[in-house]
C-alpha cells in the first residue's frame, strides 16, 4: 500500500467529481463520475455506489481501480491507482448511508480503495 501526499489528499477533497475508471475481467472499461469520493485516511479512499451498475460489475470481476481528479480551470489534479473492496455493511457503509439518506439517496454499496500509487500532475 502507498500513502497519499497532502497534495493528493487536497485534490481529492477539493475537486469534484472524481472520475473512477474500472475494467471487467475481459477488459471492457467503464468510467463514472463520483461526487462522493473522499479520503478515508493516508492509504485509503472511499465512495458511495448510488447508481453505477457498470462500475460495480467491473469491480466484482476485477478489483483494480484508477481515479483521476482534474480541475479544468488550473489543469492540475491527481491520479490514484489501487485495489477496491466492496462493502455492503459495517461502519463505513452506515456512515455513508446516513449521510446520503439526508439527501434522499440510497447507498447500495460503499467502495473502499487501498491506494497502491498516487501522484499529482499539471497538464
Amino acid at each position: 500500500m502507498a500513502k497519499m501526499s497532502q497534495e493528493v489528499q487536497k485534490a481529492v477533497a477539493e475537486i469534484k467529481p472524481g472520475l473512477i475508471a474500472t475494467s471487467s475481467k475481459t477488459g471492457k472499461p467503464n468510467v463514472s463520475a463520483k461526487g462522493s469520493l473522499r479520503v478515508l485516511d493516508d492509504e485509503h479512499l472511499m465512495f458511495a455506489n448510488i447508481m453505477s451498475p457498470g462500475t460495480l460489475t467491473n469491480l466484482q470481476e476485477n478489483p483494480q481501480i484508477a481515479v483521476i481528479c482534474l480541475d479544468p480551470a488550473t489543469r492540475a489534479g491527481c491520479r490514484i491507482f489501487g485495489r477496491s473492496e466492496i462493502l455492503n455493511a459495517g461502519p463505513l457503509f452506515d456512515q455513508m448511508s446516513q449521510e446520503y439518506a439526508t439527501k434522499r439517496m440510497t447507498v447500495k454499496q460503499v467502495v473502499k480503495i487501498a491506494v497502491e500509487e498516487a501522484y499529482t500532475f499539471k497538464i
